[in-house]
């Protein structure tokens, strides 16, 4: 049984949305930031990385940067810039990319679900990555970047979605990313009712992407209990900031390998060391993108070699089955000595938007002498390794496109 609740947003005022809304936090560099909010006094990323109000001699995890994310958050409610809705709601959330939309309720979700697995992870998080979001949300007293959570369809969420959609959004623009991103409000008690019934009947939610911001708005709202100890459990610093798609409405994309050495290898001889495990095809110029579980495109010294796993070696385990988990281990790890990929700086990856034409220049340039691409993990998997309460490898899935931050703010109090 989840618990998805409406809230009462703060939103862009009525067409601000497309100078206010920005790309995640962290798809950013210190120095990509800054160059991104030149010019553009409205950008959310001004709060979301208020070290751009700053020289380069104070720390991004200075006191001061959360004080002045505070500060301006506070100025643009103020200044009318953001409008609270009059009463608490759901909302509809598509984006489309090249053709293809994704739809998704925008809610609050329950910490309690968070810490009883209600909502299940499959990537572990690490506490300094964790303290950052902590203390802005701290500081701002507000959740900015929703997380992106997805669950088996439900036929009576759809029904008031389709409905929903058929009347004219609130908002309608096209982002930096040349992204169309449309809001619709959906305000009707019985509507709102329905759909909190509906996701009662449902057991399990999923984190598709943001572990270490749903981790950070746990503890968050754990330090507001303890500051509060008589909480009902009904304050708004008990749930966070989502959207949640059904399973139907997306799309992983690949995230690809590049390895910067073969090691003792040679490329003939990694060749053979690889044909133990998989059927390698014939070279060729043409780019190889797998089009099935199981097979990887391999780009080496400038041709291009299908590989598909031999089938001794396939698992029916939920992770050890995963392409990149069978890569890893009897590539990686057991060819190329690569033994934890988060921190061994003989591999990058590559998110699949970039393309093949990523991995290509790569190899030719001398950046790696490898690449591998592989076919993208399904929603199913993800779900499969979630419900059995284990991790997949590190970087096993890419979603794009990504949710915008400071098209809805949740505050906590």
């Amino acid at each position: 049984m989840a618990n998805i609740r409406p809230f009462q947003a703060y939103r862009p005022r009525k067409g601000m949305e497309s100078l206010m809304a920005a790309l995640p936090y962290d798809v950013f560099s210190r120095e990509e930031a800054k160059e991104e909010v030149k010019g553009n006094p409205f950008s959310f990323l001004r709060i979301d990385r208020a070290e751009t109000q700053f020289d380069d001699s104070v720390s991004t995890y200075d006191d001061r940067v959360y004080a002045k994310a505070a500060e301006l958050l506070q100025s643009q409610i103020e200044t009318g810039l953001f409008v609270q809705d009059d009463r608490p709601c759901f909302y509809l959330y598509e984006q489309i990319m090249a053709g293809r939309a994704q739809t998704g309720l925008v809610a609050c979700a329950s910490i309690d679900d968070y810490l009883n697995n209600v909502i299940k992870k499959h990537e572990n998080t690490r506490a300094d990555k964790e303290i950052d979001r902590i203390r802005h949300v701290d500081a701002c007293n507000a959740q900015t970047g929703p997380i992106f959570l997805c669950y088996r369809n439900h036929a009576v969420i759809d029904e008031i979605a389709a409905r929903t959609m058929q009347s004219e959004p609130v908002c309608d623009f096209i982002s930096g990313d040349r992204i169309r991103n449309q809001v619709w409000v959906i305000s009707d008690p019985e509507d709102v009712a329905a759909i909190r019934k509906a996701f009662e009947e449902i057991d399990s939610i999923y984190i598709a992407d943001g572990h270490h911001r749903s981790a950070s708005a746990v503890r968050v709202g754990l330090k507001r209990r303890q500051e509060h100890p008589g909480y009902t459990g009904e304050e708004e610093f008990n749930y966070f900031l989502s959207v949640l798609f059904p399973q139907n409405q997306l799309m992983i994309m690949d995230y690809n390998r590049v390895v910067k050495t073969l090691g003792s290898y040679t490329a003939e001889t990694f060749l053979q060391a690889l044909s133990r495990v998989y059927e390698i095809g014939p070279a060729q110029k043409e780019q190889v993108r797998p089009a099935a579980k199981g097979e990887v495109g391999l780009y080496l010294e400038g041709s291009w070699y299908l590989m598909k796993i031999r089938e001794e070696y396939k698992s029916s385990d939920p992770v050890e089955g995963l392409d990149v988990a069978l890569l890893q281990k009897y590539v990686l790890l057991d060819l190329l000595g690569i033994e934890d990929p988060k921190t061994d700086q003989r591999i990058a990856f590559v998110g699949g938007i970039r393309g093949l034409e990523e991995l290509e220049r790569r190899v030719d340039r001398g950046k790696a002498k490898a690449a591998f691409a592989m076919y993208p993990t399904s929603i199913q998997e993800l779900f499969d390794v979630a419900d059995a309460g284990r991790l997949m490898p590190p970087k096993s899935t890419w979603f794009e496109p990504k949710l915008l931050s400071g098209l809805f703010i949740h505050t906590l109090s």
